[in-house]
């Protein structure tokens, strides 16, 4: 059994061991790669939602020889969720990892739009500075007098007073600016000050389905009070081997948090995004991940495309801007995963 410093250690390769390093078979395309060599990683203590089996509401994709999905798992066709007549609590969901480009503001974007296309009614939380997942909806920060900094704040602007429609119906965002970057120095000081999301998203959750936060690439303050704030955590993870270095640190802020903060939160799932099944690399740290943590890796796997690039220059979901991409049927399906784990695991929940 490996200690989880053994896991998240960087393996050395040095001349005298070169030989052992993989040579990868025939990439699709043609054109050359190389394997590296991926430690094996344990499981590791993570607080999972308990929804994981498969579901009797879900079908093998293949009448004949088994057909296995990009995990390597038997593919699953996920049933369409019927709409709904009336909405909410809203279950708030933060997608975090403390590395940044693994995909968490594409991924905020894409799922929430494709949540909402199903008859859902969504809210996207911008919480980086950076204001990425504004600009992606194609919402200006810096022209709008009040964003979710007012909110942290605690002035008298509220979520219902800063939240703005987007082009997609049934989508409504909390825009951020550079301006919350002062937010976690403001805040220090403040009695609960971890709690301060939670308490102002509370008189808007009966009004939507899902919240949907976009956390920035770190730990402090401000994913501290999205994690707060949340039933559940998503973690998109790039098939990058670098990216599973942080995965420790993470699991472990997320049961500490879970300990000391919010005992209801949960780990919904890890999302392999970025992957390109040309590369030897990528596909073995995938099959590593889902060694690891079996069932809490989405069967659903984000694929790298152009169109994730052009959208964001477009202001608009992919699901729109080109519905019928690899990157739109990703996202719904991850949407329609996403659904049967919730329903799974509140069978007595109303449905429509």
């Amino acid at each position: 059994m490996q200690t989880p410093e053994e896991l998240t250690a960087v393996p050395s390769v040095d001349a005298a061991d070169s030989t052992e390093i993989q040579t990868a078979p025939e990439p699709l395309d043609g054109s050359e790669t190389e394997a590296m060599d991926i430690p094996v990683i344990e499981a590791m203590d993570i607080p999972v939602a308990e929804r994981l089996d498969m579901p009797a509401t879900e079908t093998q994709t293949s009448s004949g020889p088994e057909t296995l999905d990009l995990t390597n798992r038997p593919a699953i066709e996920f049933p369409v969720p019927l709409p709904r007549e009336r909405h909410g609590p809203a279950r708030v969901l933060a997608l975090v990892n403390q590395k940044g480009g693994v995909g968490k503001t594409t991924t905020t974007i894409n799922l929430g739009a494709a949540l909402a296309g199903y008859g859902r009614r969504v809210l996207l939380i911008d919480f980086d500075p950076q204001g990425a997942l504004s600009a992606g909806v194609g919402v200006n920060a810096y022209e709008l007098e009040h964003t979710v900094y007012d909110v942290m704040l605690g002035t008298e602007v509220g979520i219902r007073e800063v939240r703005l429609p987007t082009g997609v119906p049934g989508l409504e965002v909390v825009p951020a600016g550079i301006d919350l970057s002062a937010a976690e120095m403001a805040l220090v000081n403040e009695v609960a000050r971890e709690q301060i999301l939670a308490a102002a998203l509370a008189p808007v959750l009966d009004e939507y389905d899902y919240v949907l936060i976009d956390c920035q690439p770190s730990l402090g303050l401000l994913t501290m009070n999205a994690l707060a704030a949340s039933d559940g955590v998503i973690i998109p993870l790039e098939c990058e081997f670098f990216a599973l270095r942080g995965m420790k640190i993470l699991v472990d802020t997320i049961t500490k948090v879970r300990s000391r903060i919010n005992p209801r939160l949960t780990v919904d799932g890890i999302l392999a995004t970025m992957y390109d099944a040309r590369t030897v690399h990528r596909r073995e740290v995938l099959q590593r991940v889902v060694e690891a943590f079996g069932d809490t890796v989405f069967r659903t796997v984000i694929t790298q495309t152009i169109k994730f690039p052009e959208t964001t220059v477009a202001g608009t979901p992919i699901t729109d801007y080109a519905p019928t991409s690899s990157g739109a049927e990703a996202y719904r399906s991850l949407a329609r995963e996403l659904v049967s784990r919730e329903e799974r695991s509140s069978p007595a929940a109303p449905t429509q």
